[in-house]
């Protein structure tokens, strides 16, 4: 417990309409019961007010009175995220921990796939990220600290049986962007790193994924048979694995690529096996 006391931060992409665990909202509840102050910015007013109840509701358990703030704001857009930051700067006076978990997968080759749908996971997945450290590392800077994690995935690492070049070109480019940062300002006090999730039972997969099977349940089936350790991992698996990067735990740790995937990389995977 208390892993970020003190520590304000900041999760895009941390909203859930209706309060289901995404990667996101599980990532702001895990930083919560560890004492952060937590700002999570998302799309639409509801995603970001149903997750700040659920965060409210799963540290009172713990009787944690979270500090919370909700920004509404579009990751690709440059001035509401640099309107986030000031939103954050002005409630909390600073930013420790930037977790940025915005990601969309969309299905299709360079065949089948539109230009638009190319381009919007692009932005998504990739230019929101640039943006979002455009407007928080001059502030880490001035402090001479702060962590960034990035959400990568294990698509990004290798080939994995969908039909998604757009998402896994775009994961990969965040490791490497996220590399980047990491040496580029490792003198200066800041961290960056990459958590890249494997085959995670998250509401992402059911929305995204289960068109490219017959039925929801074969895409259970499947994806649990396909993990080495039998099962999938959850979305508190990923936050858990973000916490220790963004915690002063990791302050050593920085430019990784830290695969939740239960060993799904290390493995011999049929190609015609997916995976997000």
């Amino acid at each position: 417990m208390n892993r970020l006391q003190n520590k304000t931060c900041v999760i895009i992409g941390g909203g859930s309409v209706g309060g289901e665990i995404t990667n996101g909202l599980a990532a702001a509840i895990t930083y919560a019961r560890e004492g952060a102050d937590v700002v999570i910015v998302d799309l639409t007013d509801e995603a970001v007010t149903d997750a700040l109840v659920r965060v409210r509701l799963e540290c009172a358990d713990q009787d944690i009175t979270p500090q919370l703030l909700g920004v509404v704001g579009d990751a690709t857009d440059d001035a509401s995220m640099r309107d986030a930051v000031a939103q954050t700067i002005e409630r909390f006076g600073k930013i420790d921990v930037l977790h940025n978990n915005v990601g969309i997968a969309r299905m299709g080759g360079p065949i089948e796939q539109s230009l638009e749908d190319w381009q919007l996971v692009l932005n998504v997945n990739l230019t929101s990220m640039f943006i979002t450290c455009k407007h928080v590392l001059p502030h880490m800077l001035e402090r001479g600290s702060g962590s960034i994690v990035n959400i990568g995935s294990v698509g990004g690492m290798r080939y994995i049986g969908y039909n998604y070049p757009s998402y896994s070109a775009t994961k990969g480019a965040v490791a490497q962007f996220t590399q980047n940062l990491a040496i580029e300002y490792a003198g200066r006090g800041i961290r960056a790193n990459t958590v890249a999730p494997g085959y995670i039972d998250s509401p992402m997969i059911y929305r995204q994924i289960s068109d490219a099977y017959d039925t929801v349940e074969e895409m259970v089936a499947a994806r649990d048979a396909l993990s080495p350790t039998g099962k999938m991992g959850d979305s508190f698996d990923v936050a858990n694995a973000a916490l220790f990067l963004a915690s002063d735990e990791a302050r050593y740790i920085n430019g990784v690529c830290l695969p939740v995937d239960g060993g799904l990389v290390q493995s011999a995977v049929p190609a015609s096996a997916p995976a997000v």
